[in-house]
Order: structure tokens, then C-alpha cells, then sequence
């Protein structure tokens, strides 16, 4: 018998998650520059995709945060260049945030049924749809 590898584990998950067609699910970090995704059969409820979205809601109103110090920097014409120039860092670190979000909750969001008009209620993102 042979002792399986974490990446053979890992690959054996993300098939099962295809077979069931749950694509993984994009996480709100990186490392080395490279995405992260999440292969779990917890679904929206696991501890892993309820901590992305919390980051989510932090990097979110994090970005809201930097706009409005943005404003405040780029309205005033006596802002120093050093200061604009850390005013459009931050602004490209919560762009690719929010794109990052975005990209990951697009996937998430279920296939419409048949397009007949019954029954198309609103249906709340998976990671979205549990109570706190």
C-alpha cells in the first residue's frame, strides 16, 4: 500500500469537487503573488470560507476607508507628491482587493434555472446566505 501525498489529497478533493461541480472558491489573499483557493466539502459554512468572509468584509471596508482618505488628498491642490503617490499605492492594493472579491463572489453566484420567470427569487450568495 502506498502512503498518499498532500498534494495527492489535495488533487483527489478538487476532483470530487468537480465531479459535484462546486468549483473551488477563490480566496481573498495570495501568497508569492499566486491565488489561493479553498476545495471543501463544508461548503460556504467551513471555518476556512467564513474566515475569507470576514477578510472580505474587512478588505471591503478597508477600501471604503481609502477612497475617502483619497479624496481628502487628491481634492486638496497643496497635497505633497509623496503624499499623492501613497494615496494611488493604496488605491491599487484595495483595487486588486476588490477585483479579487468580486471575481470570487461572480463565481459563486448559482446559474440561473431555465429562464421560464418562476420561481427567480433573489438568491443570496452561498457565503452570504447563514445568519450571524
Amino acid at each position: 500500500m502506498t502512503d498518499r501525498t498532500e498534494s495527492d489529497r489535495k488533487r483527489r478533493r478538487d476532483l470530487a469537487d468537480a465531479a459535484l461541480g462546486v468549483p473551488p472558491r477563490l480566496l481573498p489573499w495570495s501568497r508569492d503573488g499566486k491565488a489561493c483557493f479553498l476545495s471543501t466539502d463544508g461548503g460556504p459554512f467551513s471555518f476556512v470560507s467564513r474566515l475569507a468572509d470576514d477578510l472580505e468584509g474587512v478588505q471591503l471596508e478597508r477600501a471604503g476607508d481609502v477612497q475617502e482618505a483619497a479624496d481628502r488628498v487628491l481634492t486638496d491642490p497643496m497635497s505633497p507628491h509623496a503624499e499623492v503617490r501613497y494615496m494611488a499605492i493604496r488605491l491599487t492594493e484595495s483595487l486588486r482587493e476588490v477585483l479579487r472579491i468580486a471575481e470570487s463572489r461572480g463565481a459563486r453566484i448559482p446559474a440561473p434555472d431555465d429562464g421560464d420567470g418562476e420561481g427567480d427569487e433573489e438568491s443570496p450568495l452561498p457565503a452570504e446566505g447563514r445568519r450571524r
